[in-house]
């Protein structure tokens, strides 16, 4: 219950975070996006009122009001400013729902469409659109594309159809075209990836935790599985599961220095936990856990904020799915996400660690 409070505490809701005065001046001052529709704020000189983040000059503080609802402000006698258009689609929703016709047309075609075509189809210059596509998901255009081809191309492979036939069937040119960039992607060539790893070294160890035992694995690059488990058949039956084409091999002696990390991040959860990782995902999911990875020790947020930082505040579902994918506990701390009432949800091991991992970074910090 201690936890509970902690984390609740911790993570006020969005209505919470502008409720004072305040904090409402300061989202103006910053034009903070997340603000957009939490609040409305007038001005008594000009008789108009604007969204947070509306891009006109900034006002002098002592000629402002704030207005919980569009309503409230016209009841006051303010009119609508023609700029931010608070009562209507504002120019974010509108540069949104671009972007989402662009990711569109770039899932529908054969090969990715150039930046050129991508713009016209949405009405703005090339260099604009560019600008907002990277604004709104974070990576620019030919990033989505490259991302949604590897996507592609795992389904493809995942069906058993033929590398050769998956590769260009996934949009890429040439087979040669794929390979410089599989290392990133797959994280093993495409025949590797359909025959569950084949090829790919894997050492693994197991140890014992306040939190249970748990399975560190890594390559070669960096480690690749973190895993709880509640004995080690069953920790070793996952990392079969997840690599069973591998060739793995216990190497307790090789991995001391992880597992020497992940004690003392244990045992000191302030001090963060800092590991060379090898693990592949998509463009959001990437983008997701390196936000949790910025979220420090003893903190949380949740995943509807995580969302808004993405600059995709509809995408809580999302980053959920994408925390429920982490494959390395501890390392991508998706258990300093919480739900938006500052709730412990759900968590891939246990909402009980959870739980104790948050106590102890709360009573570490």
């Amino acid at each position: 219950m201690q936890a509970m409070t902690q984390a609740t505490n911790a993570a006020p809701t969005q209505a919470q975070r502008y409720a004072s005065d305040a904090a409402r001046w300061q989202a103006l001052c910053e034009r903070d996006a997340a603000a957009d529709g939490q609040f409305y704020f007038a001005v008594v000189t000009t008789g108009v009122y604007c969204r947070p983040n509306c891009a006109a000059r900034q006002p002098r503080r002592e000629n402002v009001r704030f207005f919980d609802t569009i309503g409230a402000a016209e009841a006051a006698g303010f009119r609508a400013c023609k700029r931010c258009r608070p009562t209507g689609r504002s120019i974010a929703e509108t540069q949104a729902e671009a972007v989402r016709h662009a990711c569109r047309l770039i899932d529908e075609a054969e090969t990715p469409p150039a930046l050129g075509t991508l713009a016209e189809a949405v009405g703005l210059s090339p260099f604009h659109f560019h600008r907002v596509f990277k604004a709104t998901l974070g990576v620019t255009p030919k990033d989505y594309a490259a991302a949604r081809r590897i996507e592609r191309l795992k389904r493809e492979l995942g069906d058993g159809t033929p590398v050769s036939q998956a590769i260009y069937g996934a949009g890429y040119g040439s087979s040669s075209r794929l390979y410089e960039t599989t290392h990133a992607t797959l994280g093993m060539t495409p025949a590797a990836f359909q025959q569950g790893a084949k090829g790919k070294r894997i050492q693994w160890t197991v140890t014992p935790t306040t939190l249970g035992p748990l399975l560190i694995a890594a390559t070669p690059d960096g480690v690749c599985m973190i895993e709880f488990g509640r004995d080690e058949p069953a920790l070793e039956a996952k990392l079969d599961a997840r690599f069973p084409s591998a060739e793995r091999s216990r190497a307790d002696a090789a991995l001391a220095g992880h597992v020497a990390a992940v004690a003392s991040y244990i045992a000191t959860p302030s001090q963060g936990l800092s590991l060379p990782l090898d693990v592949q995902g998509t463009a959001f999911q990437r983008r997701v856990w390196r936000a949790l990875q910025a979220i420090p020790p003893g903190r949380t947020a949740s995943y509807g904020e995580i969302a808004a930082q993405l600059g995709q505040p509809s995408a809580a579902r999302a980053v959920a799915r994408a925390c429920a994918t982490n494959g390395v506990a501890l390392a991508i701390p998706c258990h300093r996400v919480v739900g938006a009432d500052g709730r412990l949800a759900g968590y891939r091991w246990g909402v009980e660690r959870k739980e104790a991992l948050l106590a102890a970074e709360k009573k570490a910090g």
